[in-house]
Parts: C-alpha cells; structure tokens; sequence
C-alpha cells in the first residue's frame, strides 16, 4: 500500500459555481415575490419604507439559500439524493462535505436573524423575533432532525405559511404597521405558487422518494392527483392575485400572467416526468416573479 492509497481522498472543496447552484437560484423568485407584494401593499396603505423593505428582503434571500442548503446536507447525509433526477446537490455529488454545506446553511439563517434583528430594532415590534425564530426552525426541520416534517407530506404547508403568509404580511406589517385584505390575497397568491414550485419538485421525484422512504404530498398523493393539485395552485393563485383589483383596478395587469402560467401547466397535466419536469421549476418561479411584479405594479400605481 503506497503512502497515497493509505490515506482516503478528501473531497475536493466546492468551486464559488458549485455554491451557487447549491443555493439553487432557481427557487429563489419564492424569496423576491413575497417581498415585493408586501411592499406594493404597504405603498397602498401609504407606509412604504425601503430600508425595512430592503431588510427583509435579505431575510427572506437569507433563509430561502439557509433551507435550500439545509436540505442539500440532511438529504445528502440520509442517502436521499444519491439517485436524483435534478438540480446539483453539493453532499449529494460529493462535491463537498456535509459539515461544510451545514454551516452554510447556519451562515445563512445567522444573516438571516441578523437582518430580522435590525428590523426589530427598526421598527420597535419585539414580538416578532418569536416570528424570526419559528422561521428558522422550521427551515432546518423541513428536511433536518429525527422526524422531519418534509418526509411526512408537509412541506407545502411550511411553504405557504412562511413563504406566502409570513413573508408578504410581514412585509407590509413591518412598513405599515398594519396588514389589509389587499395584502392579505397577494400572500395567498405568492404562498401558493410557492408550493406549486415545491409540488412540481416533488412530482419528479416520486420514483426516488418513495424508494427513499421521503412520504412527500406528492407521493401520499399519487402522480395524477399531483398533477391536478399544481393546476389547481395555479390557477386558484391567479384568482387571489386579480382580488386586489376590487379596490386597486390596476391590479388587473396580473391578467398578463395568464400566458406563461399556461405553459408549466400543459407540461405538468400532460404526463412529463423526469428530467422533463426542471424546466417546470423554473418556468413555474419565473411565474411568481411575474404575478408579484404586476401586482406589485398595480398596487403602487
């Protein structure tokens, strides 16, 4: 045995290109949107404020990268992704090691409650630390600890509540000092495309969830009512979105949504799978990137 072979090759140390599609910038119009609409509600209610606007803007860019590496190291180190159809996964490619990709993920919540700590201090609302707290939490136990929740079919329900409810009305709350109904249909419209960005994740992955022990919505479910319930996200989002347009008419420009909400939707309900199914990911979060700059628009004009 030569003095080489004696002693096991260290993973080589990720490039800057492999952290970045770790953080999966794919996912990241889930963190923009809600910032957006909350804010095009807080302008409605005449309490815009950019450097608390700015602020949680790196919260929720904070946590969404936090929860993408999060999952990255607990499905690398349960063997999860070791056959996946999808995007980069750092642990799971081997790219990196686990501890590296779990500080990162703590390096990012950290920045994350850093920025919600300076909110606070902003705007005087102690309480919501409690907010940032739970945020965290159930980032990490999404795929984290003993019993995570995203195996057993939740993770759509953190998705819409953390990044629809919490992330839009906290916006505009921490601006305005008040939510409105107004804000309140723009989350339920972020919150679920959000989960219609998860559940089309999830379709893919059926095959090698279930064969991984990973009891995601998606599998409980079965493919074909899968299929509907992304439709169904999409299009009962559009409806929230065009809500607002009762008392802000302008709003009524989420309507220019409707052609590139139609193709993700032709892909999912006409039987993609695999590999077929990533281009839905992105298609479907450059989809609520589009609902939350016009409705955004509409609101501030």
């Amino acid at each position: 045995m030569t003095a080489r072979s004696a002693h096991p090759a260290r993973p080589a140390r990720p490039t800057p290109a492999q952290w970045w599609a770790g953080a999966r910038p794919r996912t990241l119009p889930a963190a923009l949107a809600p910032v957006l609409v909350g804010t095009g509600a807080a302008v409605a209610l005449d309490g815009f404020d950019p450097a608390t606007a700015l602020l949680a803007l790196v919260v929720s860019l904070a946590l969404q990268v936090g929860v993408n590496y999060a999952n990255d190291y607990s499905d690398g180190i349960r063997g999860t992704d070791s056959d996946r159809v999808g995007p980069f996964r750092l642990v799971g490619s081997g790219a990196a090691e686990p501890r590296s990709v779990k500080l990162a993920a703590f390096g990012c919540f950290g920045l994350a409650g850093v920025a919600g700590l300076l909110v606070v201090l902003l705007t005087g609302h102690w309480w919501l630390l409690l907010v940032g707290v739970a945020a965290i939490a159930a980032a990490w136990f999404y795929t984290g600890g003993r019993r995570p929740y995203g195996y057993a079919g939740l993770g759509e329900v953190f998705v819409f509540v953390f990044f629809g409810l919490v992330a839009v009305l906290g916006t505009t709350y921490v601006q305005a000092g008040t939510v409105s109904l107004v804000a309140l249909a723009g989350a339920v419209a972020i919150g679920l495309l959000a989960c219609a960005i998860l559940v089309a994740n999830n379709l893919r992955d059926v095959p090698t969830d279930t064969v991984a022990g990973k009891r995601t919505l998606a599998v409980r479910l079965g493919e074909t009512r899968t299929r509907t319930l992304y439709a169904g996200m999409v299009v009962a989002a559009l409806v929230a979105a065009l809500l607002p347009a009762l008392a802000h008419p302008w709003a009524l420009l989420v309507l220019l949504a409707l052609p590139p909400a139609a193709g993700p939707v032709r892909t999912v309900t006409g039987g993609a799978r695999g590999r077929d199914l990533i281009p839905v990911l992105q298609r479907t979060g450059q989809l609520e990137l589009v609902v939350g700059v016009l409705l955004t628009v509409g609101l501030c004009l």
